[in-house]
């Protein structure tokens, strides 16, 4: 391989950042990941799996893993608020060989992917991040947080929705934006019935619950809410409750019972970020929720940013010049980021606005296909 690059600072621990260093190491690149966290912590409840996300696994190398400790499944059933049987969505492997989707417990999935960076050559220092970027045109300065200076070819900043990278680089970028809607999510025994993903849709709320693992599964709850105001966490339990007891379905209701304070419950406000191009400037690039941070509708936030690294690794590696290679990385995602940020907004509006149920089955059908395309 021709790596146009020797060495690479990456900025953020998160799922992108694990999966640039991994990805960038196979090719020869002298990786150093820097991690705010001390305890390089994610936290949260379950995360959602789709095809394109197992093959992203498969090619960092953590399929077989995931499959020891997550859940793979195969499709999606959708019921009426009283339980009525609307409809089964399949969820065909992209891949032979590939679950086509799944859902695994959020800190489970960093613990593999953390144990597969720490068996890289990738230099991981945790407690620590920049205070300064200095682009001198052949190379990078960077100062961190423990007073130490050092120079890349290459600075990525995979440090999230509220980027400090994507603050120093593009000051003018526009903030993460609140589209009116929170999600809820909690983590219960598994139901012996739960097998697949299964959702309970109402005119503005969508309750759904997926397995995680042999003995987990992990409820979800989308609740329409016009301001992004505070949720006092004492009152999350009897807020949940109160959104499920509008679905007299009987399984809903039996979740409802199951939550206790041992259940994880968590609120997140929903917000998006899709940033125009160009995502890198000179030799510093952003990837995974820094440029596209999307909301959950799709399941594939996680998938796009793991899908970033591997296409800037893969650009680095066969490209003669760092210009080419990063210019390559903006051609092959951009579009599809964009339709990912962009049509779960627009099921987000349709849930919001109460509106044509076809049109969100339809979407949902025509991302599922675009997802499935190769990177």
């Amino acid at each position: 391989m021709s790596n146009c690059i020797n060495n690479v600072l990456i900025i953020g621990g998160g799922f992108s950042g694990m999966s640039a260093a991994i990805e960038l190491s196979k090719v020869g690149v002298d990786v150093d990941l820097v991690e705010i966290d001390p305890n390089w912590r994610t936290d949260g409840a379950g995360i959602s799996i789709g095809g394109a996300t197992m093959r992203a696994f498969k090619q960092l190398g953590i399929l077989e893993e995931y499959l020891k400790v997550g859940n793979a499944n195969a499709g999606l059933d959708i019921h009426a608020p009283h339980g009525l049987h609307l409809a089964h969505i399949p969820s065909p492997p992209i891949e032979a060989g590939l679950p086509g989707g799944g859902a695994i417990m959020r800190p489970v999935l960093a613990k593999i992917l953390t144990s597969k960076t720490r068996t890289t050559s990738t230099n991981v220092r945790l407690g620590v991040t920049f205070t300064s970027i200095q682009d001198r045109g052949e190379s990078v300065e960077v100062q961190f947080t423990d007073g130490t200076t050092k120079e890349y070819d290459l600075v990525i900043g995979a440090d999230g929705v509220y980027s400090k990278v994507r603050q120093t680089l593009f000051p003018d970028a526009d903030k993460p934006a609140y589209i009116g809607q929170g999600v809820w999510r909690a983590v219960l025994p598994r139901l012996p019935e739960v097998n697949n993903t299964m959702m309970w849709v109402s005119q503005h709320i969508k309750v759904g619950v997926n397995p995680m693992s042999e003995n987990d599964m992990y409820m979800f709850v989308t609740e329409n809410r016009e301001d992004n105001d505070f949720r006092d966490p004492e009152a999350f339990m009897s807020d949940l409750k109160a959104l499920l007891a509008q679905f007299p379905a009987e399984m809903v209701q039996t979740m409802s019972a199951m939550l206790s304070s041992d259940s994880l419950i968590h609120y997140r406000p929903l917000e998006r970020v899709m940033m125009p191009a160009p995502w890198y400037k000179g030799r510093v690039v952003l990837i995974g929720d820094t440029v596209h941070a999307t909301t959950p509708h799709l399941a594939s936030g996680a998938c796009i940013g793991i899908e970033d690294a591997l296409v800037l690794a893969d650009e680095i590696a066969n490209k003669n010049t760092l210009d080419d290679a990063l210019e390559g990385f903006q051609t092959r995602r951009f579009e599809r980021c964009k339709m990912v940020v962009e049509n779960s907004g627009r099921l987000a509006e349709i849930e919001i606005e109460g509106g044509d149920k076809e049109e969100h089955t339809d979407i949902m059908r025509r991302s599922g296909i675009a997802l499935a395309q190769p990177i």
